[in-house]
């Protein structure tokens, strides 16, 4: 194990391929670099809760369903939706209350690698906070998810449902974050279409906020990332997660 772990900090560019635990507490996400094959992802560990998070540079990128020109300040974005083995290290350090599925309050080990749901807009935030990052604006994951150039999905124009886990897909269900390596972005950034919708931080309404990105039980059209939702803060779901950004400053070390 300490070679793993020693092996997954030294590797700042790779392929996700498990997680370990100790006590029943997931610990580590291990990355472990790809021979065949190079990365389109700019790889680092956030300081804070460890995970991959992906270099997205500033610059204008083509918004929205008009290809509006946006300007987007650099920032970085979790590489994976936050997983049910992310948020059990949060939940064990705050105690803050663990996702009502789980069995015993423990996260059955089959779905550590799996993206965590039935969690609130509120549960999303304190993870962040937590973190020491935040939920991404709506500009932020818009452009994490195309790109500059205004390509429809993450992977391109075309309407190809086997690059994400969405309903004609045939899953049903959550699957690993890692799972889908032909649908990731510009940006090297995975399930940005597809598995689960995740918070923003962009309100629409008091009490309302942005979800971008469709999930299983969701038809492709639905995750385009251009095309917006919305929900109440209050809600929890089987097909909602989340993912955080950290600005430069947020990727300073932890003085936690």
């Amino acid at each position: 194990m300490d070679t793993l772990l020693a092996k997954a900090d030294q590797d700042a560019q790779g392929r996700f391929v498990g997680i370990l635990a100790a006590d029943d507490i997931p610990a580590f996400a291990v990355i472990e670099p790809v021979e065949d094959q190079t990365s389109s992802g700019d790889y680092v560990k956030h300081p804070g809760d460890g995970k991959l998070m992906a270099h997205v540079p500033e610059g204008i990128f083509l918004a929205g369903e008009d290809d509006d020109p946006v300007w987007v300040d650099e920032f970085h974005i979790d590489t994976f939706p936050t997983t049910n083995a992310d948020y059990a290290r949060f939940c064990a350090a705050t105690r803050h209350p663990v996702p009502e599925h789980w069995e015993n309050g423990r996260c059955p080990r089959d779905l550590y690698d799996h993206p965590v749901v039935h969690v609130t807009w509120r549960d999303a935030q304190a993870y962040a906070t937590w973190a020491g990052k935040s939920l991404p604006t709506a500009e932020q994951w818009e452009k994490a998810a195309r790109g500059t150039s205004g390509r429809t999905f993450p992977w391109g124009d075309q309407k190809t449902a086997a690059k994400c886990n969405v309903r004609e897909t045939g899953v049903e269900r959550t699957t690993s974050v890692s799972r889908y390596h032909s649908g990731v972005s510009p940006y090297g950034v995975y399930d940005m279409v597809g598995n689960v919708w995740e918070w923003l931080e962009t309100p629409t309404t008091p009490g309302r906020y942005e979800l971008r990105g469709s999930a299983f039980t969701s038809p492709l059209f639905r995750g385009v990332p251009a095309i917006p939702n919305d929900a109440n803060d209050t809600m929890r779901d089987d097909d909602t997660g989340f993912r955080c950004v950290a600005t430069p400053e947020q990727m300073a070390p932890s003085k936690r």
